[in-house]
């Protein structure tokens, strides 16, 4: 038994990077309930973003009949993974998910404990490949999820909300406590499921939809009429619903709107 190889493994295991966003989740019931968050069925394709130490990955790849595959930007940690699981030989993907391609073709499903730091990053990159995503199941800061998850008329809903409710149905799932985490994160932490919407919201074209959505909530205190002046013509603006303020809108309240657009 080589006590100093052992403490160096866990050393290299935990090499936090917080410029990574990285805290490692810990809690095996934890790891467990959120992998069975994800429906799966034979020959599905998987991906794991951002796997770190592997808390949840020695699970997925427990899965029958999967294709799994992972990406991982940290270097340590894809070399900690191939030397910790054999299984995953093959099927790690040493980059950022901001800049990853397609990591298969056709449908796949992805999951995660994503980075925080990037978390609404990777949640536009879902919407760029939402034709080929159908579910999603994601570990979040807890503002985060509340505000994916969050219907018309709190103060969390927003831009996220409004853009991933357009295409996908949300379901804020459990919160996972501090102590699920090796270090405790500072922040709360909630799991949601996204599943891709038979019928999305009835918009005029992707680009008018982000612009309105955007501009209508960067001004969000204000009735919508002063914002979305540049949008449209004197005589729409006439109408009652730009009297209102943008999270009083409901996401197909904004779908019709951009068909009205300049």
């Amino acid at each position: 038994y080589n006590l100093k190889a052992n403490c160096l493994s866990l050393r290299f295991m935990y090499t936090l990077k917080k410029s990574l966003g990285q805290h490692f989740l810990t809690d095996e019931n934890m790891c467990r309930k959120i992998v069975e968050s994800l429906p799966v069925t034979e020959g599905q394709q998987v991906l794991e973003v951002g796997p770190g130490g592997g808390a949840i990955t020695k699970y997925l790849l427990e899965l029958p009949g999967i294709r799994f595959k992972a990406i991982e930007l940290d270097r340590e940690k894809v070399e900690y993974l191939e030397k910790t699981y054999p299984a995953i030989a093959g099927k790690l993907v040493n980059e950022s998910i901001l800049d990853a391609a397609l990591p298969f073709e056709g449908q796949f499903r992805i999951i995660g404990n994503f980075p925080y730091n990037i978390s609404t990053q990777i949640m536009f990159k879902l919407l760029e490949w939402r034709s080929h995503v159908d579910v999603v199941v994601g570990m979040f800061q807890k503002e985060v999820a509340a505000r994916i998850a969050s219907a018309h008329g709190n103060k969390e809903y927003g831009i996220l909300s409004v853009l991933l409710q357009a295409y996908y149905k949300i379901e804020y799932l459990f919160e996972v406590h501090e102590n699920c985490f090796n270090p405790p994160p500072k922040v709360k932490s909630a799991v949601i499921r996204l599943t891709r919407l038979e019928q999305p919201a009835d918009v005029a074209s992707e680009r008018k939809f982000l612009v309105l959505v955007k501009t209508a909530f960067n001004q969000r205190r204000k009735q919508l009429r002063n914002p979305l002046k540049p949008l449209f013509d004197k005589e729409t603006l006439q109408d009652p619903i730009f009297t209102k303020r943008a999270e009083e809108l409901t996401v197909a309240d904004f779908a019709a709107l951009s068909h009205k657009m300049i």
